[in-house]
């Protein structure tokens, strides 16, 4: 086998591999002797079929097995020995097209290759980490939303008039073309208007009925409803008001810390500084990685795969073109070509990538299997009652583990340059932190 350089431009490398007609055929004979003592045939013992017969049985198919395994050897044997990684999957493709038995391969192999990354001295990065503490002021605003969530509701006086907020206990029929439909009726049924968990427009007409009282509300399916039979129909709900009742906030007291699973109010404060404590920590976290990436940003450059970062940019166009189409969920759509600055941004982030890759490997971090679990379990919640269908898809779709794999690696290679960095903390307060961070957003939108 032959192997000849072609090409070496930047990180771009060509090479021609030959690989003998000789080398090819004693590759297929190794395997039909392997195989010779396993083959039945009509004719013959098993084990004792001829081999000229093997090979003209079997001999085609092998040929092809022969050629992969060879050309892949090469590649193998070639990364090994040179040390070089290729960006992206290499390109290989059989030149002489005309290939027929008894003639030597002729394959290119093309790629990129990953560059070299230069050391970097993460002793001399300075960094601050903020600290917020959750206060008194916090604290009880947190409560407070508690006790709006935990609202509980009084009846109004007698022929008041309901109000947007106020929840009305009715009897309901709803009808299409004069017939009432499967699911449309209900009895003592208490909804809160302005909640919007009825059918668009259903609630406002409600504001302004009485106990008592009865009231038609006439709405029109939307087009996209769930139920094929009601997609797009105009219905009459035919409504008898019960009662109507003004909402009325829960005490902040200990009665409040029972509803959400806690004995008293002591200990739900408690709950709600430590909450509110580790989301402050991770915006925080947050800020410090973006500081440190920009820090390793200044401090590192090096050529970089055209290929990686024409991927990169690509995909950032694509997916902020999604973000300001919202309402286009398929990639039918024209061509969508990358900015300068979407060019610009994906050379940071394949630079900064490769470097963290790097440091990580050097430092022989990993994922740990019960740290993806633990991940793929967090995943998975999103999709209620279909835990299991995302399991089993993780479990068959490597790009989907990568997908899992990658963030993780990457904060595990953060934490780990943390504490080769010099990091000093400053105290600032809740609104200082959400003006930070605020920044951040506007210079990632930026």
């Amino acid at each position: 086998m032959q192997v000849t350089e072609t090409l070496k431009d930047g990180l771009k490398r060509g090479y021609a591999i030959t690989v003998t007609a000789a080398e090819l055929d004693r590759k297929v004979t190794e395997k039909l002797t392997e195989a010779q003592p396993e083959v039945e045939m009509k004719g013959f013992r098993k084990g004792k079929v001829p081999m000229a017969l093997l090979r003209r049985q079997f001999g085609e198919r092998l040929m092809g097995e022969a050629m992969q395994e060879a050309i892949d050897g090469a590649m193998s044997r070639h990364f090994e020995e040179s040390g070089e990684r290729p960006a992206l999957q290499p390109e290989v493709k059989m030149t002489n097209e005309d290939w027929k038995e008894g003639d030597d391969v002729e394959v290119a192999l093309t790629y990129e290759a990953l560059p070299e990354i230069p050391e970097v001295d993460l002793g001399s990065i300075t960094l601050e980490r903020l600290v917020v503490k959750a206060d008194d002021a916090a604290v009880d605003e947190a409560l407070g939303g508690l006790a709006e969530n935990a609202q509980n509701f009084e009846p109004r006086e007698d022929g008041a008039a309901a109000e947007d907020g106020d929840q009305v206990v009715m009897d309901f029929v709803g009808r299409i073309d004069g017939e009432a439909f499967e699911g449309g009726a209900a009895e003592d049924y208490p909804l809160v208007l302005g909640s919007d968990s009825f059918i668009p427009g259903f609630e406002p007409q409600l504001v302004g009925v009485k106990a008592g009282e009865e009231k038609d509300v006439t709405v029109n399916f939307p087009e996209e409803y769930g139920a094929a039979n009601l997609a797009g129909k105009e219905a009459v709900f035919s409504c008898t008001i019960k009662e109507v009742k003004r909402p009325v906030p829960a005490g902040i007291d200990d009665d409040l810390a029972r509803k959400f699973g806690v004995d008293d109010l002591d200990t739900l404060k408690g709950q709600i500084r430590e909450r509110l404590e580790s989301e402050y920590g991770n915006a925080t976290r947050a800020l410090m990685k973006r500081a440190l990436l920009d820090a390793l940003d200044e401090k590192v450059s090096f050529e970089l795969p055209p290929s990686l970062v024409e991927a990169e940019a690509n995909q950032i166009a694509h997916q902020l073109w999604h973000d300001e189409n919202p309402e286009v969920h398929g990639h039918d759509h024209d061509k969508i070509e990358p900015s300068a600055e979407h060019r610009e941004l994906a050379e940071r982030r394949v630079r900064l990538g490769l470097l963290l890759a790097e440091l990580g490997t050097k430092a022989e971090i990993e994922v740990t299997d019960a740290e993806m679990g633990q991940a793929v379990m967090a995943q998975a919640r999103q999709y209620p009652g279909q835990e299991r269908q995302f399991f089993e898809f993780v479990q068959k779709n490597p790009q989907m583990q990568q997908q899992i794999r990658a963030p993780l690696f990457e904060d595990k290679v953060v934490d780990y340059v943390f504490e080769l960095t010099e990091v000093s903390d400053r105290e600032i307060t809740k609104d200082e932190l959400q003006k930070k961070l605020e920044e951040m957003d506007g210079d990632d939108e930026s």
